[in-house]
Formats: structure tokens, sequence, C-alpha cells
């Protein structure tokens, strides 16, 4: 049997490659004036775009660069690299600059300039120093230690032994912080984590016979990613119980891999779910059958945040993306991109990653849906599970467990693969 898969991209139309045929699918996007059961949908902003970048826009905030300036480190790491580069040259060509107007005026004031016409017997406080030029190459080379041998200090002014100490401690100091906010800036995770991918569309399909919101997620490197953690967030407004409209409402949306939600082993592409039941944020969306054409459903923005560490670094990773109403497919499910190859290999293919494919039944929600699974004695219920051998075996413990009068309280699990 064939199987239909959809390449959804951004831009619109939309194609359908089934076979070698090609069909346009017009779907109606957010804004594009399509009236729904509640009226004409709105065109929402994205609070994060897709690559996790930030879209709002702060205003009004008084003494903001005075705040700025206290946290200098902070603000030289956000700084974008052509400034930080046009900085970096600056602040050095200006220290040069400053001290040697300082050497320039100690030379003026002690008589060293050619202007005065020192007699031959005249010790200058710096030799081969008697013009503004000489005066900024000294700072130079004293500043950065080249010494060319011809021009040095003398020991006929301390005013210039204490100035050539203060010029070396200042710009030592500024060197470091500079040099560190360099090494800094190159070592952040943030290149990391643009070696992360997410898929460009969430589906929305059952999975252990639930409805179940689904993201796919891989990490392109050999190098692991530790201690993976992906959790959701869902932007929408909401209206309390005083009458109170809160335009960004936050709600959890907890994803998990299989039947638990540890950290995950992110070697190979992996698909997380998000459970689609009464205590889930996204319930009445769901109710509507992923009711994206209803503009009060639709009013949200589903954000995705990935938490690891990098394992050369020990640094810790953020990725972030988010997903529009109209970025979530309802009945579509991801097709494999791992499989064997000839030579015994895992091979994953990222040509099938953002593919789609249309499921073959369509996931409905329940809203006083039945826990899912068998009755054992004593009233457990053991999870579903499609091998009737572990079933027998999880029956034959817990009976095991009855008659020596050590029930577990909770009932045990089997944990399924997803590969």
């Amino acid at each position: 049997m064939e199987m239909e898969y959809i390449l959804l991209e951004s831009s619109s139309p939309q194609k359908v490659c089934h076979s070698q045929t090609q069909t346009d699918v017009l779907k109606p996007l957010l804004g594009g004036g399509i009236s729904g059961g509640g009226g004409t949908l709105r065109k929402r902003r994205r609070v994060l775009s897709k690559d996790g970048r930030s879209n709002v826009r702060i205003e009004h905030v008084s003494g903001r660069s005075a705040l700025y300036m206290r946290d200098l480190w902070t603000t030289f790491l956000d700084m974008q690299w052509r400034y930080k580069f046009f900085l970096f040259t600056a602040t050095f060509a200006g220290t040069w600059f400053l001290f040697g107007v300082l050497w320039y005026l100690m030379a003026l004031v002690h008589g060293d300039l050619l202007e005065f016409d020192p007699p031959s017997n005249h010790t200058p406080c710096v030799m081969q120093m008697q013009t503004l030029t000489g005066a900024f190459l000294f700072s130079l080379e004293s500043q950065t230690t080249i010494g060319y041998g011809f021009r040095c200090i003398t020991e006929e002014c301390p005013a210039a032994i204490v100035l050539l100490i203060i010029q070396l401690v200042i710009t030592m100091l500024m060197e470091i912080f500079i040099t560190g906010t360099f090494l800094a800036k190159v070592a952040r995770p943030k290149k990391r984590g643009e070696t992360v991918k997410f898929s460009q569309h969430a589906v929305v399909s059952n999975h252990e016979g639930r409805p179940c919101l689904m993201i796919r997620v891989a990490n392109m490197r050999k190098s692991l990613l530790l201690g993976c953690q992906v959790t959701g967030k869902l932007l929408q407004t909401s209206l309390t119980k005083e009458g109170e409209t809160v335009r960004l409402d936050q709600r959890n949306v907890p994803f998990q891999v299989d039947t638990s939600s540890d950290s995950p082993f992110l070697i190979l592409p992996l698909t997380f779910y998000h459970v689609l039941d009464d205590s889930s944020p996204l319930r009445a969306w769901a109710a509507k059958g992923g009711g994206w054409t209803d503009p009060e459903l639709a009013d949200f923005e589903l954000l995705v945040i990935m938490s690891a560490t990098v394992e050369p670094t020990s640094a810790t990773c953020q990725v972030r993306t988010s997903y529009l109403p109209d970025e979530i497919l309802w009945g579509y499910e991801f097709p494999p991109v791992v499989s064997l190859s000839t030579s015994g290999k895992y091979v994953a293919d990222f040509a099938f990653f953002d593919k789609v494919a249309k499921t073959k039944t369509t996931p409905i929600f329940n809203t006083s849906s039945p826990q899912h699974g068998y009755q054992i004695n004593g009233g457990g219920t053991l999870p579903e599970v499609s091998d009737p051998e572990k079933i027998r075996l999880e029956q034959s413990y817990r009976e095991r467990g009855e008659d020596r009068g050590r029930v577990r309280d909770t009932p045990l699990s089997v944990r399924i693969s997803n590969v």
C-alpha cells in the first residue's frame, strides 16, 4: 500500500505529493479573512519566532542606559559582533592616543620638546620623545610591550614612572575584560543550539489509544546533549474569575517520550508528545477537533523549549521554537526517519524530517475518557500493552506481591520504545 507523504513549507500554497501527481492544497491561514463559526479570524503576531528569537519590544524603561552600564559584562556579551569589533578597536586606539597626549604634556612641562631647543646635557623624561607623534608611539609601544629600544623612560621624572604604572594597570584590566567577553561570546552554546532542529509543524494523532500533540526534535551533531528536558508553554488570552483579562497567560504543556518525561537519549530524532486529555490546557481546542477556524480557540501560541547540557563544554544550552494554530495539523503523523542501511548502520534521513502523513483514523478527543488498561486483582489497573505475554508477567508479579503482603501502591508499567 502506498503511503501519502506531505512536505509542508512555510510558503503557500502547500503542495501534496502523491505518487507523481501534485495538487495544490489551499488551507486558510490566520488573518486570511476566512470566516469561522465565531467570526473572522484574527492574525496573531508571534511572541517567539520559529528560530527562537524574542519578538517582544521593550519601551519606556526609565534609566535603561544606566541599568545596562551597571551590568557591563552582559551588555558586552549581548552586543553584536560588528559593534564589538568597533568598540574593541576604538578602545585600544583611544587609550593609546589618550596616554600619548599625557606623555606629550609631561614632555611639554619638562621642556623636552624640539621647540624648546633643549641643551645637549638635558636629560628628558623619555628618550627620543620630542613630538606628539613620538609620544603616541611611546604610548603604543609601552601598552603593547613592543619596546623597539630607542624610546625608553629615564630616572629624571618620578611622575613619568607613576604615569607608566597607571597606564599599564588600567590597560591590562581593560584587555582582560575585553578578551574575556570575546572568549565568553565565542564559547556561548547559542550556535550549538542551531544544530538542534524542531519540526516545522506539530501534528495530532492517536498514540497508545489517546489523541496526542506531537513534535519532532533532532540533534544534528554527533556530540551528545545531556539531560535533555522538553517543556511547553501555551500563551493565550484568558479571563480570570475577577473579570481581569490576561493577554498572554502562560499554561504549562508537558511533553514526554514513551511513558516517561525523564531525560531522553537524543542520539536519534525523537518524537515528543503531549496527551490531549481533560487536564490539558489545549482541551477546548482539541474538543473542536483542532478548531483553528474558531477565532477564540485559535488565539494561542505554543512555545516549545528544550534545555540540555553540551557534552564537550558542559555549558547549558536552550533551544526554542513556537507553533501557531495553523501550524498544528490535526489528523497527521510523522513518517519514520530512521532506517537500517545495507551495512548494518542506522541512518537518520532528514529528507523526511519535516514531512507528515495523513493518519488512517482521525483522532477524537473524549472529554471524559476512561483510564486505559486491564483490570487485575485488587482493583488495580495495568496499562494497556499490546503484548499479552507482558500483561501476563505483570499480573503474575502483582499476584506474588499480594501473597507476600507487599502490594505496590502504584501500578507497574511497561515502557515502550520510541524508536
